[in-house]
């Protein structure tokens, strides 16, 4: 039985985490089991997801495969995004200086500031009244 070869790549944003497999195939992308299509609705979060494999120009020769959880579903396409680029890398280690430049290898740090004590948020405070 011959070997399954497939590249491995692991994005996150927020809260949002990829596991992104890479396969020989024709460009046919799954998403936690559903089409590309139906799982990400809108066309910015489809562009996002694709941008990577676009730049290279290989969206036609990889099946793309990818597990994803938590977070919204923005921040899980640019999750995928991540992912898709450090499979990418693991495949052809010559992409990561065309995928640098275009600032796809950074993993996007912003993230949901937590509430303190005290406090009715992050930076809102409760109401405060002198009489």
């Amino acid at each position: 039985m011959a070997d399954l070869v497939q590249y491995y790549g692991t994005g996150r944003r927020k809260t949002a985490v990829a596991r992104v497999f890479l396969r020989p195939g024709t460009g046919e992308w799954k998403v936690n089991g559903k089409a590309f299509d139906e799982y990400f609705v809108t066309e910015q979060q489809r562009v996002a997801a694709k941008r990577t494999l676009a730049l290279v120009e290989m969206a036609g020769n990889f099946d793309v495969v990818t597990t994803v959880k938590s977070g919204g579903v923005a921040a899980q396409a640019d999750a995928v995004k991540l992912g898709v680029a450090r499979a990418l890398i693991e495949f052809n280690p010559e992409l990561r200086k065309t995928l640098k430049a275009e600032g796809l290898l950074t993993r996007d740090s912003r993230m949901k500031e937590r509430k303190k004590y005290g406090q009715k948020g992050a930076r809102a405070r409760f109401q405060f009244s002198k009489r």
